[in-house]
Formats: C-alpha cells, structure tokens, sequence
C-alpha cells in the first residue's frame, strides 16, 4: 500500500483523476461563482474542492469546497507545499514569496475542512491536496485576536458540519484588489471572504464573513516597497473579522453571487459598501465579530 503521508512529487497524470467541486453536493444546484469582469481564469479540480485561479494575480479568484461532517477525519499534517503541474510555475506565488520572511502561506480552503472521505485513503489524499500553493495566500504569520477569531470561525463551522453531520458548501478567497501592495512580483492581498452555503428547513441559505487588515496599517504601498528594497518582513498586522452581507463581497470581490445574495441570512443594506466601517462602528449592514456568539443566522 502506498504511504500517502510521504512527500509527494505531482506531476499532471497524477491530478487527472481529480473531480473537485461538486455543484449538486447540497440536493440543490449551487454552481462556482463567475467572475463579474472578463479576466482570464483556469478551474482547477482537486479532491473535494476546485480553485478558480487567476494566472494575472498568480492567486486564486475562489476557491469552492464541499464539506461532508459526516466523513470528516482527523489526519495528520504533512505540510509538504506544491506547485500545480497543470500551469506554468512562474504564474502561481510559488516558494520564492514565503522564503526568508514572516508570511505563512495561508489555506484558502482550509486543510481539516477537506480532509474527509469514506475511507482513511480517501480523507488523507484530501489533506495532501489542499498543499498547492494555488490553494495559497500570504497571510502574517503571528496570530492576533482577530486573525484568531477567523480561524476560530473557520473551526466553529467545521465543527458545526461534524457535529450535526451536515453537508456544507465553502466559497473562500482573497479579495484581489488592484491596490494591493506589491512584493516580491505579486500584489499581497490584505482582504479575505468566504460564503458557507446550507440546507435550512429544506431551502438553501448562506452566510458570508470576512477578514480585513487594511485599516489598521499605515501607507502599505511604501512599507510594502521598502520592505521590497530592504529584505526585511513586509508589515502584516492587525485583522478585523466581520460577519457582512454576501453582496458586499460580490462588490469587493468581482465575483456574481446572485443565487448565494438572494439567501443570505444577514439582511443586505441598501446599497453595498466595498470598505469596512470604522472601529467601532457598524454601518451598512457590516457586524464586527468579537465572539463567535456575534455571529448572525437569521
């Protein structure tokens, strides 16, 4: 029997039997979301997720995963990266942006929420595929309150699918902003959302949340370029984590999302907002998180 827990070396004949993202996984057709502008995308089909992925950005637009917390297993980590055989290496932020500093390189589709299957076999080539570096995103290593609460958030709803057996889908990525600093020959994003759609009461419902840093640091476009010029880390600091209505992300993001706005359990504001509401504050629709008990489903 093979080891799956060794290092492996993927080349494209290996990825060919990937099916990922399943749009009747719920009972209910929920297809990948498109993107809202003509931008050039590839879908990449893993096990139990697809990313859709922007070779101009060298990230992912999305990613979508289905979660089955009936099959839900615990393996243990790898942690071996990849680059994806299946596009060229200099379109994905491969190895030489995480090297020598303080950034992690952040799931998008989070590793434990994949690793699942009706065999042990199954549930660990699950883990070993979300180690793509096109499943990646530069996130600041050194975890604060708020970055603890999206991961926190991150666990409650996984915890939730295994708890109750449920069958979630998880939409998930940065939000890839042309203002994003540039470092290193990419632009690091410094917003992240992720939609979880459901089966409530025998209707599809949503909600959607997101993680921001960008207004608690100073002019990132300069430390970003001095960082650059200097070797020294780039300066990821604090996060804020909202619970925010899905048509915002739509806005932010550039993605359609019609089918998952239309459902969302926080009520949409009027018009949509494509920036946070100051510390503090609650505008737009926009609930800052401070415990998971701040959380809205209806």
């Amino acid at each position: 029997m093979t080891d799956l827990s060794a290092p492996l070396s993927m080349s494209v004949q290996d990825l060919d039997d990937r099916t990922g993202f399943d749009p009747n996984f719920l009972g209910i057709d929920v297809p990948v979301p498109a993107l809202a502008a003509d931008l050039p995308t590839v879908l990449l089909p893993y096990l139990h997720y697809s990313v859709l992925f922007r070779p101009d950005r060298r990230f992912a637009a999305l990613t979508a995963l289905d979660m089955d917390g009936a099959l839900l297993t615990s393996i243990e980590r790898a942690d071996d990266w990849e680059l994806d055989p299946r596009i060229a290496a200099e379109l994905q932020a491969g190895p030489p942006v995480y090297s020598r500093n303080d950034l992690d390189r952040g799931h998008l589709v989070m590793r434990a929420s994949s690793t699942w299957g009706a065999t042990e076999e199954e549930a660990r080539r699950a883990s070993i595929d979300t180690f793509f570096f096109t499943n990646a995103a530069p996130q600041a290593a050194k975890f604060n309150q708020g970055k603890k609460l999206w991961l926190g958030l991150e666990e409650d709803v996984m915890d939730h699918a295994g708890d109750f057996d449920r069958k979630l889908i998880v939409f998930a990525g940065p939000v890839l902003d042309p203002a994003d600093p540039p470092y290193r020959g990419i632009q690091v994003p410094l917003r992240f959302w992720k939609v979880v759609a459901f089966v409530q009461d025998g209707a599809l419902a949503a909600t959607g949340y997101l993680l921001d840093q960008s207004p608690q640091l100073p002019d990132l476009t300069a430390a970003f370029a001095e960082a650059e010029a200097t070797g020294q880390p780039p300066p990821l600091g604090e996060y804020r984590t909202f619970q925010v209505p899905i048509a915002d992300i739509a806005t932010m993001a550039g993605l359609r999302l019609d089918q998952l706005i239309a459902v969302d359990r926080l009520p949409a504001p009027v018009a949509p907002m494509e920036t946070p509401p100051e510390p503090g504050q609650v505008a737009g629709g926009w609930v800052e998180l401070e415990t998971l008990d701040d959380v809205r489903l209806g």
